[in-house]
């Protein structure tokens, strides 16, 4: 047992079907949205309708963890995890979202995979559609579409009627919240348009929010009434922001930023109802986010079991319109002056982990669980002359031991957290970049942006570590 947390805490490591499995036409795999976001020179991605010949689509290789399954699953198994988060590609169930017929291959596949984690006594945390719908629903309307919720449920009642005994923790959607803003318009609301695109709209993502909301307390209360036994989570991007000054105008943007930021989605998964600051901003902003009473119903009644999260970085807002930027690819913050930043100039703030977690158990009373917290780099593979591999990523310890430590102390606030998963366990597609270049796999995997590589699979010195601070129980 590490010291400070439970008997049972749950450590593990993370991966997505998109950016980790691959296999994109095999076992009778569908098209997804992922799967027609081309690369291209220089690290930028562009959406092609269709597969076109010559073009490199990372997604379709990704770390060709489909051809690895047997393999990566013994280095979870030898890393001394008892966790693994993971994702269910929807288009291996239901290649088309629609079809008559959940696909027989797809099922069985991650039957095996369950099968080899259950092996290595790893318990596995699945998320039913991870930025992933099908190609054939994005193309008539996505999550704007009623008929999407629809086809979710029954997805979500035959992945949990075939999986009951197997998989304990269900996870509905991945970072729901980010649908909402302009970067989620294809990754999450399911649409074929770029985050600039002019039909890229705030009330067109609105909408497809409110079918997701509906999507996933319809697959709770199935998933409920099928395996009475699963839990079953939201998943939500940390967005927390801090106001740049004392400011009473600033400290009051960073509440509002962080209401719609993040915790409306919380709210409305956990408390099971659209809260009065979502109202007002709707109203304000001219936003259509129509709820029958039987909608109201539906969502009261399918609300989560615990609260999942991703945690990479902090930024601040503010009322000074010469403040400077924060400059990571994700970002649309103010850099925050204490703190340091990562080569991809996300600013690096473990204590805010602490911060946010005190934060959402205060708010909602329910179980915590970590299911995404990284640094990515460029990382490099040193082969010596005898053939050894290694590669030294001390710059992902530093950062892990900063945020586990940060954990330990939130445990010790009496916050009840239950598992840290960190993203990834293997270098996968970076969602931020399309790319392999940028990586935050505890295990290198050797591909480059371009595809080329070997796929040989090389434990990071952070793997190592990653392994004593389980194995041992020690204060590291």
């Amino acid at each position: 047992m590490v010291q400070g947390f439970p008997q049972d805490f749950i450590w593990g490591a993370s991966t997505a079907a998109n950016q980790y499995e691959g296999g994109y036409d095999q076992g009778g795999k569908g098209l997804s949205v992922q799967d027609v976001f081309a690369y291209e020179p220089g690290g930028q991605r562009v959406e092609t309708d269709g597969i076109e010949p010559g073009r490199h689509y990372p997604s379709h290789t990704a770390a060709d963890g489909y051809g690895h399954t047997d393999e990566d699953m013994a280095l979870l198994g030898e890393l001394g995890v008892n966790g693994y988060r993971m994702s269910l590609a929807w288009t291996r169930i239901f290649p088309n979202g629609d079809d008559p017929e959940p696909n027989e291959a797809g099922l069985a596949y991650y039957d095996h995979v369950f099968d080899l984690l259950a092996s290595h006594g790893i318990q596995p945390v699945v998320t039913m559609s991870h930025y992933e719908p099908p190609l054939a629903l994005a193309r008539r309307g996505g999550w704007t579409s009623p008929e999407t919720v629809g086809l979710f449920e029954r997805y979500a009642r035959t992945i949990v009627e075939r999986y009951k005994g197997k998989v304990k923790h269900w996870l509905t959607f991945n970072e729901l919240n980010v649908s909402q803003t302009p970067f989620g318009i294809m990754t999450g609301c399911g649409l074929v348009m770029t985050p600039f695109d002019p039909r890229n709209t705030e009330q067109l993502r609105f909408m497809a929010l409110r079918n997701m909301f509906l999507a996933s307390a319809r697959a709770v209360i199935a998933a409920h009434e099928i395996d009475p036994e699963c839990r079953v989570g939201c998943m939500i991007a940390s967005m927390l922001k801090y106001p740049l000054t004392c400011n009473p105008d600033d400290i009051r943007l960073a509440q509002a930023t962080n209401q719609m930021g993040y915790l409306f989605a919380g709210d409305v998964q956990v408390r099971g109802r659209v809260p009065g600051y979502a109202r007002r901003y709707f109203r304000e902003h001219g936003i259509a986010f129509d709820l029958s009473a039987t909608d109201e119903a539906i969502l009261a009644a399918g609300t989560v079991d615990f609260y999942s999260l991703s945690y990479y970085a902090t930024d601040c807002v503010g009322t000074d319109p010469d403040a400077a930027r924060a400059r990571g690819n994700m970002s649309a913050g103010l850099k925050n002056p204490y703190l340091k930043e990562s080569e991809y100039g996300w600013q690096i703030d473990a204590v805010g982990l602490r911060v946010l977690l005190n934060q959402l158990w205060d708010r909602y009373q329910v179980p915590l669980l970590i299911v995404e917290n990284g640094l990515g780099a460029h990382d490099t593979l040193e082969v010596e002359a005898d053939g050894t591999r290694h590669v030294d990523d001390d710059y992902r310890i530093a950062y892990l031991q900063a945020h586990i430590d940060q954990l330990r102390e939130a445990v010790a606030d009496g916050v009840g957290v239950f598992g840290y998963l960190p993203w990834t366990a293997f270098d996968v597609v970076a969602l931020s970049t399309g790319t392999m270049g940028k990586r935050y796999g505890l295990v290198y995997v050797d591909l480059d942006d371009e595809g080329n590589g070997t796929l040989e699979r090389t434990p990071k010195k952070s793997y190592w570590w990653y392994r004593d601070l389980i194995g041992n129980g020690a204060e590291l």
